[in-house]
C-alpha cells in the first residue's frame, strides 16, 4: 500500500516539476510524462569502477578515432576500417576535414547504452557521441527518490549525481577557444519549444545557470558569435548545441534551416566558437561503425576493449546478409543510423507478416542495416498493480570530456521496459525509468 502511494505521489512530483516529453509523429504528440518506477536499480562499488573503465576507454578511443577520420585518416590506411564505411556515410561531414576543435574534443557529452546478460557479464548496445539526450531523468529521479524515501539515503551510502551539471559546466568551459577572455561564457542551443527533448534542454540551462538561445538569439559580429542580452550583444564563447547537423549553419548544410546560425561554422574552422558536440561526431554514432569498435578501441589505446560489443552482422555483406535473411525470426535487426528504437525489427516478436515487410526492407538497402542475436538480458525489479515483477533493463552512463579529463557520473539512467517480455526501453516506445544507485563501498 505504502509503495502504491510512494508511486502516485511521484507522479504528480513529475507532473508538478514538468517533466515531459514528445513523441513525434503521433496524432496525439503533446508533452507526455515519462514513466517512473520506484525501485531502484542498485550497482555495487565494484560493479560501477568495471564499467567506469569500461566507458572511460571506449570515449577515449571514440575522440582519437574522430580525430584521426577527419586527419591523418590512419585507421582507414591500415585496413581497419573500410574507407567505404565512412564514404558512404551521411553523418561524415567533409566540413569538419583538416579541423580540430579546441582542446582535441570531438564530444564533450557521451551516453554510452549499456546491457547486463549475467554477473560481471555486460555489453554495449550502442554509442551515442551527438547529442546524447536523458540525463535530466537521471537528476530528477535522483531529486524525486530524495524527497520520497530521504531515511533511506541516510541509511544507504549512495553517491551523488547532483554534481553533474556543475561539472557539466566547468567541463565546458575548460573546452572554450584559446582566445577567449576571462570566464567563458557558455550557451545551450535549443530548436524550441516543439523539440521533443525541450524539457532537458531548459533544465540544463537553468540548472548551469547559463542562457538557453535559438538560432535567431545569435548573430555573427566582428568574426564571434553574439548573443543579445538587455545590456546588448555579448560574445558567446562555447555553444552546447542540442540542433542537429543538418541544421546548425543554413549557409554550410540545410539551406532551409530555421533552427541555426548562419555562418557558424566559418566562425568555428577558424577557432573563434567550441561547439560541443563537434559537428561530424554522429559518425561514431553508426552501427556499422559500432561493429569495429574493439578493433578501433585498440588500434588507439593498446588496450582490449573493457566492455564487449554485441556479436553485430553487417549487412552490407552478402555472407552476413544471407545469415540475417535465413534467421530474421531469431534476430533483433537496426538500421545503421536510427535511434529512439524506431526503423527495428525485434524478430523473436515480430509477426510472419512484420518479418516479411522487413526483409523486403533489407533486400532493398541491406547496407542501411545491421543485426545482433537476441540478448538474454538481465532483469530487474518494477512495482506493478500486482506487486513486484521482472522487467528489463539497459544503462545509459553519461561522460563529459574536456581537454584534460573524463568525467563519468556514477551510475547514470537506468531504462526500463514497462511491458512485461519487452526488450525496448525507448521512452518514446513505452518504456520508462527508474533511479541507479552506485554504493559508496
Amino acid at each position: 500500500m505504502r509503495l502504491a502511494q510512494k508511486s502516485e505521489e511521484a507522479e504528480r512530483f513529475f507532473r508538478r516539476t514538468g517533466i515531459t516529453f514528445n513523441v513525434y509523429g503521433q496524432d496525439d504528440a503533446e508533452e507526455r510524462l515519462i514513466p517512473f518506477d520506484l525501485i531502484p536499480r542498485i550497482l555495487s562499488n565494484r560493479e560501477w569502477t568495471t564499467l567506469a573503465r569500461g566507458v572511460d576507454q571506449r570515449v577515449r578511443a571514440i575522440n582519437a578515432f574522430l580525430h584521426d577520420i577527419y586527419n591523418r585518416q590512419e585507421i582507414l590506411r591500415a585496413g581497419i576500417v573500410p574507407i567505404s564505411v565512412i564514404a558512404q556515410n551521411d553523418a561524415f561531414l567533409p566540413q569538419m576535414i583538416d579541423f580540430t576543435p579546441a582542446g582535441g574534443v570531438y564530444t564533450h557529452i557521451v551516453g554510452t547504452d549499456i546491457v547486463r546478460t549475467g554477473e560481471n557479464e555486460f555489453f554495449v548496445l550502442e554509442d551515442n557521441a551527438r547529442t546524447p539526450s536523458g540525463v535530466s531523468y537521471m537528476l530528477e529521479n535522483r531529486e524525486t527518490m530524495l524527497q520520497m524515501f530521504p531515511e533511506l539515503f541516510s541509511q544507504i551510502k549512495v553517491q551523488r549525481v547532483s554534481d553533474y551539471p556543475k561539472n557539466l559546466r566547468a567541463s565546458l568551459e575548460a573546452s572554450a577557444p584559446p582566445n577567449c577572455e576571462g570566464r567563458p561564457f557558455v550557451v545551450v542551443l535549443t530548436p524550441g519549444i516543439h523539440n521533443s527533448a525541450y524539457y532537458e534542454h531548459s533544465f540544463l540551462a537553468d540548472q548551469m545557470g547559463v542562457e538557453l538561445v535559438e538560432g535567431h538569439d545569435l548573430r555573427i559580429i566582428d568574426g564571434r558569435i553574439k548573443v543579445r542580452t538587455t545590456r546588448g550583444y555579448r560574445t558567446v564563447d562555447v555553444i552546447y548545441r542540442r540542433v542537429d547537423d543538418d541544421f546548425l549553419d543554413p549557409l554550410t548544410f540545410n539551406p532551409q534551416s530555421m533552427l541555426g546560425v548562419p555562418g557558424i561554422m566559418d566562425i568555428y574552422r577558424a577557432g573563434n566558437i567550441t561547439i560541443a558536440n563537434a559537428p561530424g561526431t554522429g559518425v561514431a554514432d553508426d552501427k556499422a561503425i559500432y561493429s569495429y569498435m574493439p578493433e578501433i578501441i585498440e588500434f588507439y589505446t593498446g588496450e582490449k576493449a573493457i566492455l564487449k560489443n554485441v556479436e553485430t552482422h553487417r549487412c552490407s555483406e552478402p555472407d552476413s546478409l544471407k545469415y540475417v535473411l535465413d534467421n530474421l525470426s531469431d534476430l533483433v535487426v537496426k538500421e545503421v543510423h536510427g535511434s529512439g528504437g524506431y526503423g527495428m525489427l525485434v524478430g523473436p516478436a515480430a509477426s510472419k507478416k512484420e518479418i516479411e515487410a522487413f526483409r523486403e526492407k533489407l533486400i532493398a538497402r541491406p547496407a542501411n542495416y545491421i543485426a545482433q542475436p537476441t540478448l538474454s538480458l538481465s532483469t530487474v525489479p518494477i512495482f506493478t498493480e500486482k506487486g513486484l515483477a521482472p522487467r528489463h533493463v539497459d544503462l545509459r552512463p553519461f561522460a563529459l570530456v574536456s581537454p584534460k579529463e573524463i568525467n563519468i557520473t556514477p551510475g547514470g539512467l537506468t531504462r526500463v521496459a514497462l511491458t512485461e517480455g519487452s526488450l525496448v526501453v525507448n521512452s518514446s516506445q513505452g518504456g520508462g525509468t527508474k533511479d541507479t544507485w552506485v554504493l559508496e563501498s
